[in-house]
């Protein structure tokens, strides 16, 4: 018999040692002399779990990782579009948001508008479906006793109220909050938690690092970003989110590199007034608008809803709101050179889209309140997204960016829940010495400064490899397409007698 052939048998030739596979010992020469059969098949699957491991280790990666090259926001993965678009580097899904990959859940908070409770525990990974889940919604009467239905099969499902003192409101805010035994997650994005929203819709998703416990709270060493979400969660006054708070005060945010906008109901007044919507936004340009003559360079808005902005453009949309969107460090007032772009789907873009007629639904935009308000046809831009193949997965995706006018950089990035309302960002009243605010919101700001101290730009790129700087890829494509004679804006409330891509008539 060969010495090879004898290696071979070797295992069966050993004597087996009485330990058996709780055996501690790790001398080589204790191994090599006795037979372990089942710590060996124990060690096998130990080997396995640790490949397995590594092959789930990119998925954390996108979020830990210490490139500062990459903005890290991501599209939620589409139905019936090239599996390209739905790679890793650009998409993500509710199931891979929730999955054990992304780390040993122990609880959960859901932040949202609208929800499907059974759809969502589906999401959830079979072993932690039975984790504690607080819904945080803003529903009331008939809609709430409907939510309580939802929730009653599940013991472990708890539902939170979020108080709305001003009419008209809503709680609008898309956010998770995931605790781990590593650490704690937060999610903003644009998605309700039903799954129309997660199908063939264009949303968007930043998720943060996971978040390390510190030993010790200590609130003077709070980042920005943690100290804003406090404050927010702080505004529901609720009993079940105080258990949440503390929790957040546990760990270690400073790895965020993003700035949180938050709107909440109320009227601001005195310190509190620059700390909510728009002008939030507009107190984190004067500190980190460090850009060089950028006056005639366009503010894009992009969004999925209008309310009504005031009878012309001084009202509100070219008065105080742009006035915040085009604030910097140098030039903390409005500039006359500045323009505005408002990306919102004509009639076409939803009937050729992957819905059809469907996704107008998620439009919101009467024919009422168009019919005040004219002027916004002039900034209107249509819907196109070739570069990630979503031009036909109807956006309800809100972002707004400040973009030169060579279509190659951009000052700053905000993913958010808030479309483009005075209800989501808030009005000026009282001579300008209060904002009333009606709704929650809560969104994200990407300024160059958080990736790269010496970069004042965002390098706008199809292709995040080829470029040295930092990249931000955006959800739409540049240049815009100006809407023609024959565009119309979408009007959920209007009739449309020309069949969609599914032979379908829209009768609202």
């Amino acid at each position: 018999m060969s010495e090879k052939r004898k290696r071979g048998n070797s295992h069966a030739e050993k004597p087996i040692c009485k330990y058996g596979d709780k055996c501690y010992r790790k001398n080589p020469i204790h191994l090599e002399s006795y037979s372990h059969s089942c710590r060996s098949e124990h060690l096998q699957e130990h080997k396995r779990m640790k490949l397995d491991s590594t092959v789930e280790r990119p998925m954390q990666d996108m979020f830990d990782s210490t490139n500062t090259n990459i903005v890290s926001y991501f599209l939620t993965k589409v139905s019936s579009i090239p599996h390209k678009y739905n790679s890793p580097s650009i998409a993500i899904g509710l199931k891979d948001i929730l999955s054990t990959k992304m780390g040993d859940l122990k609880a959960s908070v859901q932040f949202n508008f609208m929800f499907d409770i059974p759809w969502l525990m589906e999401n959830y990974p079979p072993d932690k479906r039975s984790k504690p889940l607080l819904i945080v919604h803003g529903h009331q009467h008939e809609m709430k006793q409907q939510l309580m239905l939802q929730a009653e099969p599940y013991p472990n499902v708890a539902l939170c109220q979020a108080k709305l003192p001003i009419a008209f409101g809503t709680h609008h805010s898309k956010m998770m909050l995931l605790l781990y035994t590593e650490g704690i997650r937060v999610v903003i994005m644009t998605a309700n938690l039903i799954p129309g929203d997660w199908h063939q819709k264009t949303q968007g998703v930043w998720i943060s690092p996971l978040f390390p416990k510190i030993l010790e709270e200590n609130a003077t060493n709070m980042s920005e970003f943690q100290k804003d979400l406090l404050d927010y969660l702080h505004h529901y006054d609720v009993a079940p989110l105080k258990d949440w708070k503390s929790q957040l005060a546990k760990h270690d945010m400073s790895k965020a590199r993003v700035r949180l906008v938050a709107s909440v109901p109320g009227r601001h007044t005195g310190v509190h007034k620059d700390k909510w919507g728009h002008l939030k936004l507009r107190k984190l340009l004067q500190e980190n608008g460090d850009f060089d003559d950028i006056q005639s360079w366009p503010v894009i808005g992009q969004f999925s809803s209008i309310g009504s902005l005031g009878k012309d453009t001084s009202s509100w949309l070219c008065g105080e709101w742009m006035e915040s969107l085009t604030t910097t460090i140098k030039s903390k007032r409005l500039s006359s050179s500045s323009t505005l772009h408002l990306i919102f789907p004509t009639v076409e873009n939803v009937r050729t889209s992957l819905e059809g007629y469907n996704a107008g639904g998620s439009l919101c935009y009467s024919w009422k309140t168009a019919t005040k308000q004219p002027y916004l046809k002039d900034f209107f831009r249509c819907w196109k997204s070739d570069d990630v193949g979503r031009t036909r997965a109807s956006p309800h995706i809100k972002s707004y960016s400040r973009v030169s006018t060579h279509n190659d950089k951009a000052a700053w990035f905000m993913l958010t829940s808030a479309n483009l309302s005075k209800a989501a960002w808030g009005g000026l009243e009282k001579n300008k010495s209060q904002l009333m605010i009606r709704s929650y919101e809560i969104g994200v700001v990407f300024f160059p400064c958080d990736y790269e101290l010496s970069q004042k730009y965002f390098h706008l790129c199809k292709d995040k490899s080829n470029t040295n700087g930092i990249c931000l890829r955006l959800p739409y494509d540049l240049p815009l397409l100006p809407y023609s004679h024959e565009d119309e804006c979408w009007l959920w409330d209007r009739h449309y007698h020309k069949p969609d891509v599914n032979g379908r008539l829209w009768k609202p």
